[in-house]
């Protein structure tokens, strides 16, 4: 992991030298190379997604209302930021009419990475929320394929895993610590009659995982496999359940987007892990596919669509 962030991190700077000439200003001075990325100040944080040199106001507002503001994920200003990097690729491909040119894809296993859904940005979404799986905070997906299939995207950079389940995370000083802090067991703690201490709270992920995955939810599992495997499980629930509460395997399925170079989805790596898991235990396996970014950005390019973005993709990212 040292070597890939070291080889990000001098890539991201040189980029910032050349494209950002005379322009320190729009950077947070708290962030210095070459132990951090360069991060953008709050107020220019849209500048960290990659824009058409010769875009109109039009454009750019398309661009940006697909992630609103408030929907900035913790480090969106980073170029680390795996958000970031999605609204410059799939995000332009939207407004540019070019989301089709995903649908000849394959995925890792040389399947259609998107199946045969229709993809264009009549039906595309980024940070869509999902209310019907009784969160107390609503699902959001990095990218979204509406209709009668739909597909959760999730987008992965530089993250060493996919998403780990928070409660067993719970420090102690937590309000909620006592009655829902668990030990990463899918079994009864503390007070609580649910083993799962989201089921107590009325989150239904247990109640609909047994009909997508071979896990029952009438017994004791040690380690609770939603534990490493949380937000992948969270996506396959987005894609396999409707708001109506019907469940099937073929009401969608989950793309995993992920950069190859990154430890943690090569052998042995947590987010390679993760996804085998999730597979495996999935009563359809193609619910859950997962293609490099490398692998989108050169279709992109084989295309030749957006020249400009491919530029720019490979100057500050290397893709």
């Amino acid at each position: 992991m040292i070597d890939y962030r070291a080889d990000l991190l001098q890539r991201y700077w040189k980029y910032q030298e050349t494209q950002f000439v005379n322009e320190q200003a729009l950077f947070d001075s708290r962030y210095v190379k070459p132990t951090s990325p360069p991060v953008f100040i709050r107020s220019e944080a849209r500048k960290n997604v990659i824009i058409n040199p010769s875009a109109s106001e039009q454009e750019k507002k398309n661009l940006f209302d697909l992630i609103p503001e408030g929907k900035f994920h913790k480090w969106y200003r980073s170029m680390n930021s795996s958000q970031a990097l999605a609204q410059s690729v799939l995000g332009n491909l939207a407004i540019y009419d070019s989301l089709h040119c995903l649908s000849e894809l394959k995925d890792d296993t040389r399947i259609p990475l998107f199946g045969n859904a229709q993809i264009s940005q009549d039906n595309f979404e980024m940070e869509h929320k999902l209310d019907y799986l009784g969160e107390p905070r609503s699902t959001s997906l990095d990218g979204y394929v509406s209709g009668d299939y739909q597909i959760a995207i999730e987008c992965k950079f530089t993250e060493p895993e996919v998403g780990t389940c928070s409660r067993p995370r719970l420090e102690s000083k937590a309000s909620n610590y006592e009655s829902e802090h668990c030990d990463g067991t899918y079994s009864i703690q503390r007070a609580r009659k649910e083993r799962c201490s989201l089921s107590e709270i009325g989150v239904l992920y247990w109640h609909y995982v047994p009909r997508l995955f071979n896990w029952t939810n009438d017994y004791d599992i040690n380690p609770c496999p939603l534990n490493r495997n949380y937000q992948l499980v969270r996506n396959v629930l987005a894609a396999g359940v409707k708001p109506d509460g019907k469940v099937s395997a073929n009401n969608g399925h989950v793309v995993l987007i992920y950069d190859e170079r990154n430890p943690a989805f090569q052998n042995n790596g947590h987010g390679l892990v993760a996804y085998t898991e999730v597979q495996k235990a999935l009563q359809e396996p193609t619910m859950l596919r997962k293609c490099s970014w490398q692998r989108i950005v050169q279709h992109i390019r084989e295309k030749d669509i957006l020249s400009w973005l491919t530029e720019n993709l490979s100057r500050k990212y290397g893709l």
